[in-house]
């Protein structure tokens, strides 16, 4: 029988011309991407084949990965090594790092092995990122030369690290000719898989579609079977069409089952399995060896681990694959024809032959170098029943995937490690640790990849392990450890019940690293709960002990406690000289720390240019020292994307804030803080985005960061809807929980307040201008509330803090203007004062004060002074593409009839209303009923409804308040 990959492609037409477009796009110069999903079995690689010869056809050069399922932990970047081995040849140096990596992973001591030239040697591995970017080049030299269609196949069984890698090369290449397939089993995605929230992402990137796969139509189904065996009796073929259910691969199991003389089986494992059942014992032997194996084996492993004489051999793999259960490789590997008959096989093994052929394959994997992985033989080992053998093995993987810049990987390693333990009796001499310094080293991993949360459990198991009796430095050291992380939690009360207990452990005198480092993180604890005199003492104490004992780290760390306690002049000499020291001692968290404050003194002086130099500094170190994940690093980029924003590169703003491969969940604010631009351009997406953010708002309930800037997306999108009622709940609820979480230290209450009164003014002027008096009261009311804690939170900020910076400075300028027109004044002094504010260097938020400076200075009757501010406004509008904003200045000076270029101009009333609609309309504006109106004009109630009914279907309103607001903002209301 004819395998159906040899035969037409049917019922696929629509989904392949979607992915023919990709391709074209490429061809063309662009780069595309598709996310192909769709269940096991649906047709997805037969597709993928399918494009792949059409790419060829077009000219396009075709490269092939493959994720293999190995468990809760994969290989790093295996997709990728796999397509790009079959043009190693051709790569320069640039993709060194990533066959390095692999070969490391492989423990072996070269990169031949992976089909590259002996010339290529591995660079020193210094963060994934630059292994990020020398793949994405080696793409992009391959597509220079000829167009691309990359093909990944399996995503859902990706490892992370090839899943962060993935999201880096379509935000990378997608100016490239390169097309990128990647298929997914849709119904894997289980509501925890990893691969959820990075398809959630990798939809908003742009050239970015997904291409739902779904089951094939009855009638496809039909001419597949027919296509593939002639002759085949209508009553078979109907029995196999709705057995299917429009599944490809399920109607060829049970075609050819059928075909067989078998009578056919209730269920597809039955249909899979009695096709195995045709082969002959030594060919079944060799599927059982292979599905233990892996997906994909080679001729050597399934020789190895339990297989017949090289001859019968040789016949057993020839019928299996004749049988077209087994499919060759290009690199000579075996595979199976589908992951479902693998896991078939699989299930069917009893489980004493499932426990002895692990056992051989990780038996031949340690006795053959360069065979397997340490992440393999974890997972045969611990199948196998072998937990000692398993524990070491997870130990090396751990290793391992440190040296290639995998920290998702290192912390699964350790942490299956630590799941072992208990049942291995001389774990502590495997490991060369304790369990609780295991576990310590663990949550140090955790940190490194920005898994705060998890390094917290990690820490508070550490503690149980040890008890009260354990070893008093060593639980010094969780306890100061573990407030570390709690205080990037935003957990500063338990952060300090744990530097208190770890000072009361390690005595003073003599002294101790320990103490020392306990001493520098009880004052910076202190410090955030404003303890200053307590925190003063254990800093000077910590600082002369770190210079005692030569102690670099711990004397630049507390030096910058120090430092920003204390402020004044000299403060950043004070941050370089720790940061020189830092450096000197070779720890990067202290260094990232030095780093991210030089950074945030900046921008809270409102230098954003200095504040840009210092993140940009900070995060290129990061990449140096791999840990680009890392809190303060994440703590840089956060400020890298607001300082963009503020001084108008919104492109470079929303670039730095998707860049991230992956962003662990407590630098999420990160990605949320490319909702400004999103949000000030008027892009659909924001919404979907926001969504996101508020629901990992309600999820992490500490993330104060994250809640600032999602709070501060909605009250923008609020505010261009307009939507005052949310605007005004948003800026309470903020304002509310911003003072839980960080009490006097809220002064950024004051931007969210100033922003959510914006739409709250807004809607007090219409319901000013409609005559209804309720509504205006109740507006104001509300605004005025909003004023009152934003000025409570800077008056907190002056006890506390001391005096506030330029940009608080500006944004109090903007408050009381606000508050001004909250109150029906036009105050064109008050917006002069914001303009000037925020020309500290705050491009939009200086044009969107101008517009309102426009509209003040109209409502004040000076038209011709109107025209400059509004005139600079729309210039920075469309430079920045910020259409909300150009759109409301287009809108004023329509209104107001002033000659703004592109601005149009509005026709007169009486070009749109009759003499009797304008009076209808202007008493309308005062809140007249119909029958006062009638009264007014001298005709009658209905005449006058009439009239009211005409206006209302010309403005396109729903109702009489919306017909004057819309009047109003066009400039068609009656003087009068």
């Amino acid at each position: 029988m004819p395998r159906w990959d040899e035969r037409p492609l049917v019922g696929r037409d629509g989904e392949l011309a979607t992915l023919v477009a990709a391709v074209d796009r490429a061809a063309a110069g662009r780069g595309a991407a598709v996310l192909v999903a769709g269940d096991a079995g649906v047709g997805k690689s037969r597709l993928l084949d399918e494009l792949a010869a059409r790419a060829a056809g077009r000219g396009l050069r075709v490269l092939t990965g493959h994720c293999v399922d190995l468990g809760d932990v994969g290989l790093p970047y295996l997709p990728f090594v796999d397509l790009l081995r079959p043009v190693a040849a051709d790569l320069g140096k640039g993709a060194a790092g990533l066959f390095a990596a692999r070969a490391r992973a492989a423990g072996e001591p070269d990169v031949p092995d992976l089909g590259s030239p002996p010339a290529l040697r591995p660079p020193v591995d210094d963060g994934r990122l630059q292994l990020f970017e020398a793949t994405a080049a080696a793409l992009s030299g391959l597509a220079a030369e000829q167009p691309l269609l990359v093909v990944l196949e399996d995503l859902h069984w990706a490892d992370r690290s090839s899943r962060d890698l993935l999201r880096y090369l379509l935000a990378r290449l997608a100016d490239e000719p390169v097309a990128v397939v990647a298929s997914y089993r849709s119904d894997d995605l289980h509501r925890r898989h990893p691969l959820r929230p990075l398809l959630a992402e990798l939809v908003r990137l742009p050239g970015v579609e997904r291409l739902d796969l779904g089951p094939l139509p009855d009638a496809a189904v039909e001419e597949l079977v027919r296509g593939l065996a002639g002759g085949v009796p209508d009553r078979t073929v109907e029995d196999v069409v709705a057995r299917a259910e429009g599944n490809a691969f399920y109607a060829e199991e049970l075609l050819a089952a059928g075909l067989a003389g078998e009578t056919l089986p209730l269920a597809l494992t039955d249909v899979l399995l009695a096709r195995v059942e045709q082969l002959g014992p030594a060919a079944q032997q060799v599927l059982r060896v292979a599905a233990v194996a892996g997906r994909r084996v080679r001729h050597e492993l399934v020789a190895a681990v339990g297989g017949p004489a090289p001859a019968e051999l040789e016949r057993a793999l020839a019928e299996a694959v004749h049988s077209h259960l087994l499919v060759v490789s290009p690199d000579g590997a075996y595979r199976f024809r589908h992951a479902l008959l693998r896991e078939a096989v699989l299930a069917d093994l009893l489980p004493g032959e499932r426990v002895r052929l692990h056992a051989a394959v990780a038996a031949h994997l340690a006795a053959v170098p360069g065979a397997g992985t340490a992440a393999e033989r974890a997972h045969h080992l611990q199948e196998s029943n072998d937990l000692a053998g398993a524990l070491t093995a997870s130990l090396e993987a751990a290793d391992e995937a440190r040296r290639v810049g995998a920290p998702a990987e290192q912390l699964q390693h350790l942490e299956r490690a630590l799941a072992l333990w208990p049942a291995v009796p001389d774990a502590a001499e495997r490991a060369g640790r304790s369990q609780a310094v295991l576990l310590l080293d663990t949550a140090a991993a955790a940190r490194r990849g920005g898994e705060l949360h998890r390094a917290v459990a990690l820490l508070r198991a550490a503690q149980d392990v040890l008890g009260p009796d354990g070893d008093r430095e060593l639980r010094a050291r969780v306890h100061y450890t573990l407030a570390q992380a709690l205080a990037r939690v935003e957990d500063q009360e338990s952060a300090l019940r744990e530097t208190t207990a770890a000072m009361a452990l390690v005595p003073a005198a003599p002294p101790s690293p320990v103490r020392t480092w306990a001493a520098a993180t009880h004052a910076r604890a202190c410090f955030e709960v404003g303890r200053r005199e307590e925190a003063a003492a254990a800093a000077e104490e910590a600082l002369a002990a770190a210079d005692a004992l030569g102690l670099d780290s711990a004397w630049a760390d507390v030096a910058v406690s120090l430092a920003r306690s204390r402020g004044g002049a000299g403060l950043t000499a004070r941050l370089e000289e720790a940061l020189a020291r830092a450096r000197r001692s070779g720890d990067p968290d202290v260094e990232m720390r030095v780093l991210f404050n030089l950074a945030i003194v900046a921008h809270e002086d409102g230098a954003s240019e200095e504040t840009l130099r210092w993140s940009d500094a900070g995060l290129a170190r990061a990449r140096e020292l791999g840990v680009e994940w890392s809190f303060y690093a994440a703590e840089l980029r956060h400020l890298g994307v607001l300082s963009r924003y503020v001084l108008g590169d919104w492109d470079g703003s929303l670039a730095l804030a998707d860049q991230l491969a992956r962003v662990p969940e407590m630098a999420a604010h990160v990605r949320a803080d490319g909702l400004l631009v999103q949000v000030g351009r008027g892009d659909p997406a924001a919404a979907a985005r926001a969504a996101w953010a508020r629901g990992l708002v309600r999820r992490l309930g500490a993330h104060a960061l994250l809640l600032v800037a999602t709070a501060g997306a909605e009250l923008e999108l609020a505010g261009w809807a307009p939507d005052p009622a949310a605007a005004l709940a948003t800026g309470r609820a903020a304002a509310t929980r911003l003072e839980e979480l960080w009490g006097a230290e809220r002064i950024v209450v004051l931007r969210l307040a100033a922003t959510a009164l914006a739409p709250v003014a807004d809607a007090a002027a219409t319901a000013r201008l409609t005559g209804d008096a309720a509504a205006e009261r109740g507006w104001v009311a509300g605004g005025e509330e909003l004023v009152r804690l934003a000025r409570a939170a800077v008056a907190d900020h002056e006890r506390v803090a001391g005096e506030y910076g330029v940009e608080a400075a500006a944004w109090v300028a903007r408050l009381e203007a606000e508050a001004a027109r909250l109150a029906g004044r036009a105050a064109p002094e008050l917006w002069s004062a914001a303009v000037a504010a925020f020309g500290y260097g705050h491009v939009y938020e200086q044009a969107r004060s101008r517009w309102r400076l426009a509209e003040a200075l109209v409502a004040a009757g000076d038209r011709d002074a109107a025209l400059e501010p509004l005139a600079a406004a729309a210039a920075t509008a469309r430079e920045l593409g910020a259409a909300p904003l150009l759109a409301a200045v287009t809108a004023l000076a329509r209104r107001a009839r002033l000659d703004l270029p592109g601005a149009g101009r509005v026709a007169p009333a009486a070009a749109v209303f009759t003499p009797r609609e304008a009076e209808v309309l202007a008493l309308l504006a005062r809140g007249r009923t119909n029958r006062q109106i009638g009264g007014e004009l001298y005709i009658s109630e209905k005449t006058a409804s009439v009239h009211v009914s005409n206006i209302l279907a010309k403005l396109g309103a729903g109702s009489r308040t919306e017909a004057v607001a819309l009047a109003a903002a066009r400039g068609l209301l009656p003087a009068s």
